[in-house]
Order: structure tokens, then sequence, then C-alpha cells
């Protein structure tokens, strides 16, 4: 089983994620998007899985600190993977890739979904 969580160290929800993971002794790689950045194939393999509407945060600051424009333009996944590219802090995190099972956000309910069907 391959396991990657997507995510940013100092995120809190990412925190939980990582000591949850941990301590359930699951095997995995951290990929910090900020450091190690993110590709386009990346954000298109999740999104094949969960919505755009799940994956780019529109609660979060980045959002809002973005123009009406920018906003407005995300019209269709092609919209979202570029802003993402370009404002990696919008991606609601974690992101855990699971052998390709795709999950956004942390709950240690759905985390034990995922792991213990």
């Amino acid at each position: 089983m391959t396991i990657t969580l997507y995510g940013i160290p100092n995120c809190d929800t990412v925190k939980k994620a990582r000591v949850w993971l941990g301590e359930q002794r699951h095997d995995f790689a951290f990929h910090d998007f900020k450091k190690q950045g993110l590709t386009a194939d990346i954000v298109a393999g999740w999104l094949r899985h969960v919505p755009r509407d799940v994956l780019v945060n529109r609660k979060g600051t980045t959002w809002r600190a973005l123009s009406d424009a920018q906003k407005a333009a995300v019209v269709d996944d092609a919209a979202a993977i570029a802003l993402v590219l370009e404002y990696p802090s919008i991606v609601k995190r974690p992101v855990l890739d699971r052998d390709g099972q795709v999950a956004v956000g942390f709950s240690p309910a759905q985390y034990a979904q995922i792991f213990n069907p």
C-alpha cells in the first residue's frame, strides 16, 4: 500500500492527520507542496476523485485575497488546476492519496473509514 499525504507542515489539520497516521502505524510519505511543489498531473488526478469545490478551499485567506475576476474564472477543472498551481495554499488540506483513493480534509472518523472499511 502506498500512502502519500499532501499538505503544508505548519497546518494544524495536516499535523493532526500526520499524528493519526503515525499512531495507527501507517507508513506514509509526506509531500510538502509549498516546498516540493505540485504538478498539473497531480492536481488533475485529485480532481478525478474529488470535485473542485471540495479541493479548492473557498473559506481560507488565500481565496479571500483573490480578485473577484480570479474567483469567477474557476468554472472548470482546467481553471481550478491553473489556480492551484499558482496558489498552492488554496488547496483544502490535507490531501490523502492511498493507492489512488483520494480524500480531502481530515477527521479521525474519516480516516478510520478509509483505512478500516
